[in-house]
């Protein structure tokens, strides 16, 4: 059997206060599940600029293949100075739940993973259950949901709907 190697690098500092602090950041807003994913999608943007570092000595036509991916994937890169200016949120903004959650499928992106992960979102009517995914440009508009989201009522509307129902009964 052969090992695979890993996808992602740790960082040199285990315990780095500010980085910590932008990790824990990240994995609220984007609803990672663990530092990890923050560690996997900075290795892809790590990966993404060395191949960009290698093309500036290639040909023209090689550079625009790579900048044509690159922009079928949704990251806005007309240059590879573009390209080594990518930023982590870059990437976590194409992750199959951030945009399940801008589409307004879900309410949060906690729930968009929720739903990815157990099945209830389509891309093409292919049940789609890997929440690193990234959405292609084309394929976002093809993302559909199996399951009625309802809205949470806030506490306040809950009060009053119940005050109504009891001035009601009091009549």
């Amino acid at each position: 059997m052969i090992r695979k190697k890993k996808i992602y690098v740790r960082p040199k500092k285990a315990f780095q206060k500010t980085r910590i602090e932008e990790e824990n950041n990240l994995l609220k807003l984007y609803g990672l599940k663990n530092k990890r994913e923050v560690w996997k999608s900075i290795a892809k943007i790590t990966y993404f600029r060395t191949r960009a570092m290698a093309l500036a000595k290639q040909s023209r036509e090689e550079q625009n293949v790579f900048l044509g991916k690159l922009r079928a994937l949704g990251f806005k890169t007309n240059s590879l100075a573009d390209v080594l200016a990518l930023q982590i949120e870059d990437l976590l903004k194409r992750r199959l739940p951030t945009i399940v959650a801008t589409k307004g499928l879900a309410n949060s992106v906690k729930q968009a993973r929720q739903m990815v992960v157990h099945k209830k979102i389509r891309i093409n009517g292919n049940a789609v259950n890997i929440p690193s995914y990234i959405v292609p440009v084309a394929q976002e508009s093809q993302i559909t949901s199996t399951q009625v989201l309802v809205k949470p009522q806030n506490k306040n509307e809950k009060k009053s709907e119940q005050e109504d129902e009891i001035v009601e009964e009091a009549k």
